[in-house]
């Protein structure tokens, strides 16, 4: 059977025992030290005292002359003694001072004075050390009990003390009772003690604070429930594709891991502008972004669906509120890398668009064999063979593209065919311009296709938007095939496509009404469509992505003409022209042959 591990107290409890213990024990040692330093000062002050006193008798005139007239007397008068003058003048001394006594002796040690007239004429029971000529302190047992007393030489009438060969005639010892002393100490020790106690209450009351405090910061985890958070935390953050920034309630970046700052593009880890500590609104964000923590902090709400291009990523944004137990922890902006999935989509499109060329292609293949058979059946064979001929002569399915027959390579020529159905069904004519002459060969196809596949579906929307389809106003109520004309007169695109080496250049013209002044068509969520929601379909994204598809290839793409030009003026009437350059692309070995056989 397992041997189940003692159950210890919670972290902040360990923690506010340990300070209560830390500080109980410093108050009680510091408590002892004043106790102490205080009962010698008061037994030092009780030796002043009794010093003080001493010194004061022994320097009366009377004093000393009385107590020299006895030193030279061979034998005391012990009741002369006890109702004499000096007797008397000390014991008023006594009383006075509050001193447990006040003793003459003469030189030999005999007592002259005493509390106790008994005693007179006695030798002291303690050494009588001032006789030597010296003053002295101490705390011994007399017959009156245990005292502080200072002892005191008396020096002769007429004598100096500061000079040498004066005569020690006799000895004042004044005693303070230990008792007293030890009073003066026990009500210090009181005071103390109390000044303890509170001192102890405060301790608790601080200790009490702390653990809540504790609980509150770390949200009631235990060290090895923060350990563990934290490794996760690291293997979350720095294990995920996505980019994650974490803010505090007050706005402050918390934590954010590598993939945010490649994303973003923001300083790394160990230079100074990092932005772990720093306010989101200082930090260098996206203004989108900067918008969405803001309001995501102000209501608690969850922002989500935000697209943005940093650079050459496209990502997309959303910032969540976080809460744990009732307590606001601030929120987390979590950014998803689109880059690539729009790059894929993109040329998912044009894959799409050529299967649906093929489609168109199939079924008018299906339609012709479908006549021929007719033909061969009534009998009609020189009808049949006519037809056949013409199938012959004509080849594939004629793409509405006029000037695609400059384009050598079968599948760019597919593509724009595809694109030429797809806008002739929608009422724009797709043609090739007269300057292009391509005959080489694709060999990468995905990146070519899907910038040309955007720059192609802009000018289609551009032109039927510019086209005026009546009273409502440019591109009013288009649909497919809507009643409009492709070819004169009706709106219109132009591509023109040159092969140079390996690098494909093209431009696309269309016949729309041109780029607003001002307007940066490549940022991310930029649209010149009309009143539309330039997030539904990809719209606003298309051309910032044929851009970045190019830039990572060393090519671009860029406007070369914003349009808008009248009747009469330089450049095309109302359309745009938008180019690229696309390098590795196009076969330039096989170009070079071609160029050799067509010179020959």
């Amino acid at each position: 059977m397992q041997q189940q591990r003692p159950v210890r107290g919670t972290f902040s409890g360990r923690m506010t025992g340990l300070v209560l213990a830390s500080v109980s024990g410093t108050l009680v040692i510091c408590l002892l030290a004043i106790v102490w330093l205080t009962a010698l000062r008061i037994h030092d002050q009780a030796e002043q005292q009794a010093l003080g006193i001493a010194r004061s008798v022994a320097s009366i005139p009377d004093v000393r002359e009385l107590v020299a007239e006895q030193a030279d007397l061979q034998t005391l008068d012990v009741q002369a003694l006890a109702a004499g003058p000096l007797q008397t003048t000390l014991e008023g001394v006594r009383e006075r001072t509050g001193a447990l006594f006040v003793i003459a002796t003469e030189d030999r040690g005999l007592r002259l004075v005493h509390p106790n007239p008994d005693l007179i004429g006695q030798r002291v029971s303690t050494d009588p050390v001032a006789l030597r000529g010296v003053e002295d302190t101490s705390t011994e047992r007399g017959t009156l009990g245990e005292s502080v007393r200072a002892k005191v030489p008396v020096w002769s009438p007429g004598d100096d003390p500061a000079e040498d060969g004066g005569r020690v005639v006799g000895e004042i010892s004044v005693g303070v009772p230990v008792a007293a002393v030890s009073a003066e100490v026990r009500q210090a020790a009181v005071s103390v003690a109390v000044v303890g106690v509170v001192g102890l209450g405060l301790a608790v009351l601080t200790a009490v604070y702390l653990k809540r405090r504790l609980r509150r910061l770390t949200l009631g985890l235990e060290p090895d429930e923060i350990a563990a958070s934290a490794r996760d935390q690291a293997a979350v953050l720095y294990g995920v594709q996505d980019g994650v920034i974490g803010v505090s309630p007050e706005g402050v970046i918390t934590v954010r891991n590598k993939a945010a700052r490649l994303l973003l593009d923001l300083p790394h880890r160990d230079e100074p502008d990092d932005v772990v500590g720093r306010r989101y609104d200082d930090s260098g964000l996206p203004g989108r972004l900067e918008a969405a923590i803001e309001d995501t902090l102000r209501s608690g709400a969850s922002t989500g669906g935000l697209r943005m291009t940093v650079g050459e990523s496209s990502m997309v944004a959303s910032v969540v509120p976080v809460r744990r137990d009732g307590v606001d922890l601030g929120g987390v902006a979590l950014l998803k890398d689109t880059t690539d999935l729009e790059a894929l989509g993109s040329r998912l499109d044009a894959v799409e668009t050529m299967a649906s060329a093929l489609r168109a292609q199939r079924h008018e293949f299906a339609n012709r064999l479908h006549a021929l058979s007719g033909l061969l059946a009534a009998g009609r064979l020189v009808a049949a063979q006519e037809f056949l001929q013409q199938v012959i002569e004509s080849g594939p399915v004629k793409d509405p593209v006029p000037g695609i027959d400059a384009v050598q390579d079968t599948f760019l020529r597919a593509f724009v065919g595809a694109k030429g159905v797809q806008a002739h069904e929608l009422g724009v004519q797709l043609r090739v311009g007269r300057e292009t002459s391509f005959w080489q060969t694709l060999v990468d196809p995905q990146d070519a296709t899907a910038v040309l596949g955007n720059l192609l579906d802009n000018a289609v929307r551009a032109a039927l938007e510019g086209h005026d389809a009546g009273p409502a106003g440019p591109g009013a109520g288009l649909a497919p095939g809507a009643g409009l004309a492709p070819g004169a007169g009706g709106p219109w695109v132009e591509v023109d496509l040159l092969g140079d080496g390996d690098t494909l250049h093209l431009a696309v013209t269309d016949s729309g009404d041109g780029v607003p002044a001002g307007l940066d068509v490549f940022a991310a969520g930029t649209t010149t469509r009309s009143g539309g929601d330039h997030e539904a379909h990809g719209h606003g994204v298309g051309l910032s992505l044929a851009r970045r598809l190019a830039r990572q290839r060393g090519g671009d793409v860029w406007l070369a003409d914003a349009g808008g030009a009248g009747p009469g003026e330089d450049g095309p009437e109302g359309g745009a022209v938008f180019c690229a350059r696309l390098p590795g692309v196009l076969n330039a070995a096989r170009d070079s042959e071609s160029v050799q056989k067509g010179e020959r």
